[in-house]
């Protein structure tokens, strides 16, 4: 990535692609930290808020998660201490998982905007090479074709880097919305029912942010390298010669190779798969309900 911006320092209009991309990468960050704050916001207001009479006599506790301390807790200095340390580690939790998505969205989006450099230099690849800069043919589509290579290069790391954390979260993902889903439908009708739903739907709703990041990070990267092949084959490749539109060729032949990420390299991860996890979800549920 630094190599990219340290690229775009001489054009204009690079620059402005790969800085609108940044912008909407930040815009999104903050957005998904907010959320996952709230998230943890709700789930322990109700325990923080709570007063709680603590005795030498109280053995019933409320915790925000279920723990065992290995001492007596006979002082509400103690039990607030205890409740301020299990805060801190949800926070830290969720904000972790946060940064995680953010930084699969911000390295496809930026990859995102390199291929938008790239069309845009597609187009204004003419017969007599780029006037407004005196590159010649070669010279441009050779630097189209090296700036081609650097994007397939760049999505490959980020497949490699989140592969297995994209099977992690799938499998893990899959099972918290069958069991949060469980929570809320068999809590319906309980004295607490508001309260706990209320404590759940953020986290429901996180959790499924999570995974639809995944399978939008890749859907979206496979639609953006198709429009490379489209780009090149709208440019005026008719008006070139044999040897210089064969350059050509040879891109739209890279770009049929989909630009994917993958959940550990088993599935590809779409909207399709999304779909897939909500069914597979449902399918849980049901199971767990006709268990009951």
């Amino acid at each position: 990535m630094k190599k990219d911006w340290s690229d775009c320092a001489n054009d204009d209009i690079s620059m402005r692609k790969t800085a609108s991309k940044a912008k909407t990468s930040e815009r999104i960050t903050k957005i998904i930290l907010i959320l996952h704050t709230m998230s943890v916001v709700s789930f322990s207001i109700g325990v923080i808020l709570a007063n709680v009479d603590v005795t030498s006599n109280t053995t019933d506790l409320i915790f925000l998660t279920k723990i065992e301390v290995p001492f007596d807790v006979n002082t509400q200095r103690t039990y607030r201490f205890i409740l301020l340390t299990e805060l801190c580690f949800i926070f830290m939790m969720a904000w972790s998982s946060g940064t995680t998505n953010s930084l699969l969205l911000i390295l496809t989006l930026h990859t995102a905007g390199q291929i938008n450099i790239l069309r845009y230099w597609l187009t204004q690849l003419t017969p007599s090479g780029n006037s407004s800069k005196g590159e010649s043919l070669a010279a441009a589509t050779t630097k189209i074709i090296e700036k081609h290579k650097k994007i397939i290069c760049f999505s490959k790391n980020i497949e490699s880097l989140y592969t297995y954390i994209a099977l992690v979260q799938f499998v893990s993902n899959t099972l918290m919305i069958c069991t949060l889903a469980f929570l809320v439908v068999t809590t319906i009708g309980s004295p607490n029912a508001t309260k706990q739903i209320v404590r759940s739907f953020f986290f429901f709703a996180i959790t499924n942010l999570e995974v639809y990041i995944f399978c939008f990070a890749g859907e979206y990267l496979k639609n953006k390298n198709k429009e490379i092949g489209f780009a090149a084959y709208n440019s005026a490749w008719y008006d070139m010669k044999t040897k210089d539109s064969r350059a050509l060729l040879f891109i739209m032949l890279i770009s049929q190779k989909q630009l994917t990420l993958t959940a550990g390299k088993m599935v590809d991860l779409s909207l399709q798969s999304f779909t897939s996890i909500i069914n597979a979800s449902g399918s849980f549920l049901s199971m767990l309900l006709a268990m009951r």
